[in-house]
């Protein structure tokens, strides 16, 4: 019945997709047959000879959003993707905290509360969750320093471990192709006090190249003491040794105040955020015509301060939380093609991460809730061969060892067809799991030492096709998901309270479709649709989302619409509470010289009343208008 029913959902999308439209010639290309990405297999690859599901978001899609942050362009553009929000700028983290993500309904919360942790945040291939809480934090990926973001929509922890049980959002930094100086700066302002600032500034001269970028963003937010400041800065080095080696490093920082106004019916008085996040890595890179590979170093870090607030008519607290936050690694892979049409990957991974949460109290004493580290080392290798020039077969396994649950295998394996008239199509099985965290193992009731990582396989089907000299593609496919042993707070079975325990099922399945039309050089249009359905819901996973839009372009005017309808959307789970809401965006720009450009981009034109996280609601409709200057 299942699969009778997804087929019917995707034949309905394939006829209807001519009639939604959106965004622009070189849009979001779904498994984009001529795609070179890194993401899923950690070397330039095309994507043709990959069994998995991957999409690319590209540059110029980033920018024309308008978005300082990449979450919101990744919610309209990736089939199967999802990310809470709760006002028109900033995530926070903790209690009321949102950005959390989902890919086919694996990654997001099952309860609320609960962060993101079974989908993986990288940027350049370096893992961003927090050591400790074992999350990333949505308000460090910023548009200014994104030269695109490659999603793996499935598992990957084959190649990447941990916490990819759901797939990963890889984020590839920007860079100087050819000689010269770049330089951007972004200005803006609108509703609430909202104010977007953001410089940009590239450089290649011979072998050397940077990237240095700043931002300031602030809100006075649509609800009372729901205010939002954020400060991040971005500076990437390269210099080429040679056509084949090459050397780069790059910092990542990041600091925000945010303020938690609870839900409508349960407000929160001083529940304020001081969060610091950074990161740093440097890489060796060899590429040669047989083989190419990378060695890198990588080191994350954070400081949190966070007064959890109260209720009004309770007592302020006489404590702030705080927490040091340390997460390091090595990785290195070298790629390898033996013969013709062969390709082997080897990689050794080894991540140390963890440090200290405590409670400081007025009179100076502290209560220490963490103090804790761990370590994960891991080898790999994937095979891949040409069977024939049509088909290609991956395989690779993992082998993964964490200092507190133990040794790990994680196999996956795939084919790649690729067809005539430019079509292929695609058969993926892949084992995906996530180590649990040391907030859920030692910080705060309801914490258990003896949980066990949680574990699922996945299994797809995928067909792509381009048209009309590559100027219409559309893509479809069709997956399962089962799993076991997610972590959950229930009951304790030995005594009072609740008590993390591995023991949630996971029952995923559905059907996503998405096509790109560039009709001329003035007009363009592009769709992607997503169904799932789960067995046992989560939180930030809706069951139907479809988006659509068109862009237009003609001399120095350049507009582009998008309407977004989402239904299913759980807000939680205990009430059976679900959302469904549609939003339509609209975005007009204006080149005045060769270096400056006038827009305007509104949102929620429809005055939408809804809620992505229970008793949060949204904005209406909101305005942003600035300039971009380009010398």
């Amino acid at each position: 019945m299942a699969i009778e029913k997804s087929r019917s959902v995707l034949w309905l999308v394939l006829v209807a997709h001519a009639l939604v439209v959106q965004a622009q010639s070189d849009t979001l290309r779904n498994v984009l047959m001529k795609d070179v990405v890194v993401t899923g297999t950690r070397n330039e690859t095309d994507v043709r000879h990959l069994p998995m599901t991957i999409s690319v978001v590209g540059r110029s899609q980033i920018e024309q959003s308008r978005q300082s942050s990449i979450l919101p362009v990744l919610n309209t553009q990736v089939p199967g993707f999802f990310s809470t929000s709760r006002g028109v700028m900033g995530y926070g983290v903790s209690t009321g905290g949102s950005g959390q993500m989902s890919l086919r309904g694996i990654g997001g919360p099952a309860q609320a509360g609960l962060p993101t942790t079974g989908l993986l945040v990288l940027i350049d291939g370096h893992p961003q969750y927090m050591g400790l809480m074992g999350h990333p934090i949505a308000d460090a990926y910023q548009s200014m320093m994104v030269e695109k973001v490659e999603v793996v929509r499935g598992p990957a922890s084959m190649l990447y471990g941990s916490n990819a049980m759901g797939g990963v959002v890889n984020i590839v930094t920007r860079r100087m192709a050819e000689d010269g100086i770049k330089t951007d700066v972004d200005v803006s302002g609108g509703s609430y006090g909202s104010f977007k600032g953001e410089a940009t500034n590239r450089v290649r001269k011979g072998r050397f190249s940077s990237t240095v970028t700043a931002s300031y963003n602030r809100t006075d937010g649509h609800r009372d003491n729901m205010g939002f400041e954020q400060y991040g800065g971005y500076v990437k080095l390269g210099y080429d040794f040679s056509r084949q080696w090459k050397l780069w490093g790059d910092v990542n920082l990041t600091h925000f105040n945010a303020t938690n106004p609870g839900s409508v019916d349960e407000p929160y008085i001083d529940n304020d955020q001081r969060i610091t996040r950074g990161m740093a890595s440097v890489a060796v890179e060899n590429r040669y015509d047989r083989t190419s590979g990378a060695l890198s170093f990588f080191v994350n870090w954070g400081d949190h301060w966070i007064n959890d607030g109260y209720r009004p008519g309770d007592e302020p607290l006489d404590y702030r939380f705080n927490s040091n936050d340390l997460m390091l690694g090595i990785s290195w892979y070298q790629s390898v093609q033996l013969f013709q049409g062969n390709r082997v990957t080897a990689g050794v991974d080894y991540f140390h991460f963890g440090d200290k949460a405590w409670n400081e109290y007025f009179d100076g004493t502290r209560d220490t809730q963490a103090d804790k580290t761990q370590d994960e080392v891991a080898g790999y290798v994937d095979f891949r061969q040409d069977i024939v020039s049509w088909l290609t077969l991956d395989a690779g396994v993992r082998i993964d060892h964490h200092s507190q649950t133990g040794n790990e295998v994680v196999p996956q394996a795939g084919l790649a067809f690729r067809l005539p008239h430019d079509a292929e199509a695609k058969a993926m099985a892949s084992k995906g799991f996530r180590n649990p965290t040391i907030r859920e193992m030692y910080m705060f009731p309801p914490q258990n030492p003896d949980l066990e990582p949680e574990s699922l396989w996945s299994y797809e089907l995928s067909y792509t096709q381009r048209l009309i000299g590559g100027r219409l593609t559309y893509s479809a496919n069709l997956f399962y998901i089962n799993g076991e042993n997610l972590i959950m707070r229930l009951p304790n079975p030995n005594g009072s309270g609740m008590l993390n325990q591995n023991s949630g099922p996971i029952e995923n399945w559905g059907a996503e479709a998405a096509v790109d039309w560039t009709l001329n050089h003035m007009w363009s249009v592009t769709a992607n649709y997503s169904w799932l359905h789960m067995e046992n819901p989560v939180l930030a996973s809706p069951r139907h989302k479809l988006y659509g839009g068109v862009n237009f372009g003609l001399g120095r005017w350049n507009a582009s619409t998008g309407v977004q309808y989402v239904k299913g959307l759980y807000t939680d789970i205990e009430t059976d509470t679900q959302e469904d809401f549609v939003l339509w965006d609209l975005s007009v720009s204006f080149r005045a010289t060769d270096w400056l450009t006038f827009y305007a981009r509104g949102e929620n034109l429809l005055a939408s009343r809804y809620e992505v996280m229970a008793g949060y609601p949204m904005p209406r409709a909101t305005f942003m208008g600035g300039a971009h200057f380009s010398f």
